[in-house]
């Protein structure tokens, strides 16, 4: 086996951006769609110059033309189709967030150890260049010793019609969202670690769902981490790094890498700001790559499977302290 031949789980707005990667990638092929009826997924493979179609996802992951599978399904259905993927002999990239309890992605976890098969979380950001230098600027020691990290992600939703990020019962809301970035940012820059303590405040939508969210992760040795998301305030994607040797901003750090105003700045305590330059890449094709080595190379994938338990813990733990009001441990 040289190519991983990719099956896409449903026809989702999210796969415009991974079919562009699969079809750069050098030891990948786009095989398949599956939607929930075949009209849809014969005229979303017409579209897309996709080779085979299915009328359900059962009959995708029963075929022998695929290899891997990619699940943009609707949040509260990411664990249920990894798991049946993985128990069919499939390799799943799942998009974030990973699951909405622990217990599910304990579920997942375990699916993948039993079938052999690779599993990983969907964060494109985090395989990108841009994500690295961060992280070698924070391990190495030139910020110092970190005391805060922010990270924030919003936009104004104006098709709210129907719209599967306002429904409770799906997993919706802003946290689940693009909250999810903040916090996996937060965890990465503090060592992919839990926090010890979290807080969290929230405002509730018509719908149900938390439209604005804002929350406090606390990590030891009296490191903390703010993280804001919204979906009823103007596009923002934004991230800052405070230690004891300096601060280091970055304007995009989970989207459109290639927009002019994105850069990368590290402010020192003295001296002038210095821009850090960061190679091109396309900002999904890291994590093509990155699944595609775990199948055909044995490598773990970059994402570690208690990382993502880790982002969906912390989640869990920021809702609860959101709606009690009340500062929740995650100690022990």
């Amino acid at each position: 086996m040289d190519t991983v031949r990719w099956g896409l789980i449903c026809t989702a707005h999210i796969n415009r951006a991974l079919i562009p990667a699969i079809r750069s990638s050098k030891r990948g092929q786009l095989a398949a769609v599956a939607s929930r009826s075949l009209e849809s997924a014969r005229a979303y493979a017409q579209e897309w110059e996709i080779p085979q179609a299915f009328g359900s996802y059962e009959e995708l992951l029963n075929s022998d033309a695929v290899d891997a599978v990619y699940i943009s399904l609707p949040n509260h259905l990411h664990a249920e189709w990894t798991v049946k993927a993985l128990r069919a002999g499939k390799h799943v990239l799942c998009e974030k967030p990973f699951a909405l309890t622990v217990e599910e992605v304990d579920q997942m976890i375990a699916a993948s150890r039993e079938s052999g098969c690779a599993l990983a979380e969907a964060f494109m950001y985090r395989h990108h260049p841009q994500t690295k230098i961060i992280g070698e600027w924070v391990r190495s020691g030139r910020l110092g010793d970190i005391s805060l990290v922010r990270a924030y992600f919003s936009f104004f939703m104006q098709n709210r019609e129907g719209n599967v990020r306002l429904v409770p019962e799906y997993g919706g809301g802003a946290l689940w969202d693009v909250g999810i970035y903040p916090i996996s940012f937060c965890q990465y820059v503090m060592g992919g670690a839990l926090p010890e303590w979290v807080a969290a405040t929230q405002r509730i939508g018509p719908t149900g769902v938390d439209e604005d969210f804002a929350g406090l992760m606390n990590f030891s040795g009296n490191r903390a981490a703010q993280i804001g998301c919204s979906f009823r305030a103007p596009f923002n994607t934004s991230a800052e790094i405070i230690g004891s040797e300096g601060r280091l901003v970055v304007t995009r750090p989970f989207t459109q890498m290639s927009s002019p105003d994105r850069a990368l700045i590290f402010y020192p305590n003295e001296g002038v700001p210095q821009k850090i330059r960061v190679p091109r890449q396309e900002l999904y094709s890291g994590e093509v790559e990155d699944l595609q080595d775990a199948i055909l190379d044995h490598k773990p994938t970059y994402i570690t499977l208690q990382e993502s338990r880790n982002h969906v813990q912390t989640a869990q733990a920021l809702y609860q302290a959101a709606a009690s009001g009340q500062i929740v441990s995650l100690r022990g």
